[in-house]
């Protein structure tokens, strides 16, 4: 759940925002999302949201212009809730934006790495930061945002209780960085989506495109080897293949998947009819540029 100045800070700020310059993202002033939203669309004014469903309600109900949403992170893994939300909001992905990770230990001015004996953050980033928090003897208390949190702390005033934030929410609330850069992996990245009540193809042949949709094959053996076979032998490249299980059913998953390539390439169009053959279920998510930070790190990996 939110807290409560998560949903204060929401509102507060959707009261400020003109619908054609808005970004709407998860969290509260100065989260990552919202540090995401402005190193990718700087030119836009940030719209604070206390879910990831009143995020993409702020885009469908033209609030904001465009959403912008985490779905995967090098460390954690996949961001819970938005597979589920993505497949029936209407909206369509026509973005993608990696934003790195420095979290910083954010504390009241006067306190010191000395005075703290708590840290409050988010589930997912006290353990991204265990070693730090292990050489300082810390007790870790989860909260629901990282922004929120360093919120809470200000609030409090406090030199025992510090915050795992960005270095962004430590201005907007006036901390201190006790200590930057304290994750464990310094790979540590969050892939995120652009969302747009409009589609916005990509010209079949002018540069790198991703596809992502989501399908359900047919509840029969192999099914979901044939109904990906078409993309091997036409040589498509899948970046990423997930499934979950949607109503409460366990005969079969629903599957996400990230390919290379446009729908309208001729080995896309092959792979893609081979798979609506063997599927009961198609729907294409978005067909966007790729990310000039997916390219560099496939060029340094070669």
């Amino acid at each position: 759940m939110p807290s409560r100045r998560t949903v204060r800070s929401a509102r507060r700020f959707a009261r400020k925002v003109s619908p054609d310059r808005a970004i709407a993202f998860q969290g509260a002033p100065g989260a990552y999302s919202d540090m995401a939203c402005r190193a990718a669309f700087p030119g836009m004014t940030t719209l604070p949201c206390a879910t990831f469903e009143d995020a993409f309600l702020a885009v469908q109900s033209n609030r904001a212009r465009l959403g912008m949403i985490p779905v995967d992170n090098s460390v954690a893994g996949r961001v819970a809730d938005v597979h589920h939300l993505m497949p029936h909001s209407g909206l369509h992905i026509i973005g993608e934006h990696f934003e790195s990770v420095n979290h910083h230990l954010l504390a009241p001015r006067g306190a010191t790495l000395k005075t703290i004996r708590t840290v409050m953050s988010h589930i997912h980033a006290l353990p991204q930061c265990r070693k730090l928090i292990r050489a300082l003897k810390l007790k870790p208390v989860v909260y629901p945002d990282t922004a929120g949190a360093a919120a809470e702390v200000a609030r409090r005033g406090d030199p025992t209780v510090a915050a795992i934030a960005s270095e962004l929410a430590g201005q907007i609330y006036g901390l201190v960085s006790l200590r930057k850069n304290i994750e464990d992996a310094e790979h540590n990245t969050t892939r995120f989506l652009v969302l747009s009540r409009q589609a916005k193809l990509p010209r079949p042949g002018s540069g790198p495109v991703m596809t992502t949709f989501v399908f359900r094959v047919r509840s029969v053996p192999a099914a979901l080897y044939k109904a990906l076979g078409g993309f091997a032998t036409n040589g498509v490249n899948l970046t990423k293949l997930e499934s979950y299980m949607v109503g409460g059913h366990f005969e079969a998953a629903q599957f996400y998947v990230d390919a290379e390539g446009h729908p309208n390439d001729r080995p896309m169009q092959l792979a893609l009819e081979e798979l609506k053959f063997f599927s009961r279920e198609l729907n294409i998510l978005g067909v966007y540029p790729q990310s000039p930070f997916r390219r560099a790190n496939a060029a340094a990996d070669d």
